[in-house]
């Protein structure tokens, strides 16, 4: 029986083994960073009011922004602009209204907590291993923007302006060594962007690759051929569009 055991054992280490490793990598922002400060950032925007502005010709002065995601942020107070019925010029001296956008505070902030016992280490080698029983890991984003609008031709000041400032959430939990469980302004973004009428698809690839001939080139291609020319039957000589041609005689 031992003999058997042992030459068991030499059978299984004969047998080819195998082993698979999969790459994985990930940006230097995540997602839930950069979704973090456009969440704020649009929250702080929707505390304004852009309609004044209607059918008013605008300039944005970009000058005094400097911070995370200024493209987004600059981006979205256009976007609002247009959307209020403003209409963006491209110069101060075209405008009617000049824009000043400026950032307080455009980032985030990790915090983290948990309910247990920390590690412990005693004299001599012995530790004590920490212990989670719950824990939270949260990522907050925080927007703080301010606007200034004034009439380009006098500078005078279109009301007194403000500062505008949000915060965007997002919260896990671990119970045990369970988890994630979310929670948070983003993970309700998210399903509001990503469930129901906001899952349904308008636009759809196709996944094979087609082509047709433009249509106008078609067409031109028919104006610009020449009309053939007509053969008389009997003398076959070939006759032409000019009303004077006389077909000769025999």
């Amino acid at each position: 029986m031992r003999t058997f055991g042992t030459g068991l054992l030499v059978m299984i280490s004969m047998l080819p083994l195998g082993c698979t490793t999969a790459k994985t990598t990930n940006t230097a922002r995540t997602s839930t960073e950069q979704l973090l400060v456009a969440n704020a950032v649009d929250q702080a925007l929707d505390k304004i009011d852009f309609t004044p502005f209607y059918d008013r010709s605008v300039f944005l002065n970009e000058k005094y922004i400097e911070c995370t995601d200024k493209p987004y942020v600059i981006a979205s107070v256009r976007h609002r602009l247009l959307k209020a019925g403003s209409r963006l010029v491209d110069s101060a001296d075209k405008s009617d209204v000049t824009v000043e956008l400026r950032s307080g505070a455009v980032g985030t902030l990790s915090s983290d907590s948990y309910i247990g016992v920390p590690e412990i280490v005693l004299p001599g080698v012995l530790t004590l291993p920490e212990i989670r029983l719950a824990e939270r890991k949260s990522q907050l984003g925080t927007a703080k923007l301010g606007l200034v609008a004034y009439e380009t031709q006098t500078g005078r000041a279109l009301g007194s302006g403000g500062m505008t400032l949000a915060q965007s959430q997002d919260n896990n939990w671990y119970v045990a060594g369970a988890g994630p469980f979310q929670s948070g302004a983003i993970q309700e973004e998210i399903g509001d962007g990503t469930t129901g009428a906001a899952a349904l698809k308008y636009t759809d690839v196709p996944n094979v690759v087609a082509f047709t001939a433009p249509a106008v080139l078609n067409e031109q291609l028919a104006q610009e051929a020449e009309p053939l020319q007509a053969v008389d039957p009997v003398s076959l000589e070939k006759q032409t569009n000019n009303p004077d041609w006389v077909k000769p005689s025999n």
